[in-house]
C-alpha cells in the first residue's frame, strides 16, 4: 500500500521542516519527501503494508513533527507485478 501525505506548514517554516522528516528518515516506509509550491508545502511518500502501518507513521511520528497545521493522507492501492 503507497500513501502521499500532503503537509500544510505554518508559514516560513516548510524548509524546518523538511529537514526535521529527514533527520527521521530511517522511519520505516517513507520512500520520498519533496518540498512543493501550491496548496501544500511538503509531500511524503510512504510504502507500509497495512492501512495500519500507514497510520502509525501519520499519527505517531509525521503529526508530532512540531509547525505542521495540517496532513492529508491520500491512500492508492497498486499491484507490485
Amino acid at each position: 500500500m503507497r500513501a502521499y501525505v500532503l503537509i500544510t506548514a505554518k508559514p516560513g517554516t516548510s524548509e524546518e521542516i523538511k529537514k526535521n522528516l529527514e533527520a527521521t528518515s530511517s522511519i520505516s516506509g517513507v520512500i520520498h519527501l519533496d518540498s512543493i509550491y501550491g496548496r501544500y508545502d511538503l509531500v511524503v511518500v510512504l510504502e507500509a503494508p497495512t492501512l495500519e502501518a500507514v497510520s502509525k507513521i501519520v499519527y505517531e511520528v509525521i503529526e508530532k513533527i512540531p509547525n505542521i497545521s495540517h496532513t492529508e493522507t491520500l491512500i492508492s492501492l497498486f499491484s507490485t507485478k
